[in-house]
């Protein structure tokens, strides 16, 4: 059974920073790309960050751009968010995801084919 497991959500105040793991079980995704998505209440879920199968091309959303970092390792199978200088509207639930194309680099939600359950990230003083 193939399961994505978030981890490292919680409250933290404006300027604060969390780092997001996203360890997957089940089968290996060294070969496909993964990424990371939010949604806050009330809205649409939204793209946040992706990396390539072998992490050397990565995107981010323009809200998000120069404040949080993508990362990955293969040998872990494990993807992570590192989010810096968080703001109130990054208040959201963060997604992992694993593409579902073999070495494909999307943003689309139609991409990608295993979701984790979701981590609650609260930015507030």
């Amino acid at each position: 059974q193939v399961q994505l497991v978030e981890s490292g959500g919680g409250l933290v105040q404006p300027g604060g920073s969390l780092r997001l793991s996203c360890a997957a079980s089940g089968r290996t995704f060294s070969n496909y790309a993964m990424g990371w998505f939010r949604q806050a209440p009330g809205k649409e879920r939204e793209f946040v960050s992706v990396i390539a199968w072998n992490g050397g091309t990565t995107y981010y959303a323009d809200s998000v751009k120069g404040r949080f970092t993508i990362s990955r390792d293969n040998a872990k199978n494990t993807v992570y968010l590192q989010m810096n200088s968080l703001k109130p509207e990054d208040t959201a639930v963060y997604y992992c995801a694993a593409g579902r194309r073999y070495r494909v680099l999307s943003m689309r939600e139609d991409d990608y084919g295993y979701w984790g359950q979701g981590t609650q990230v609260t930015v507030s003083s």
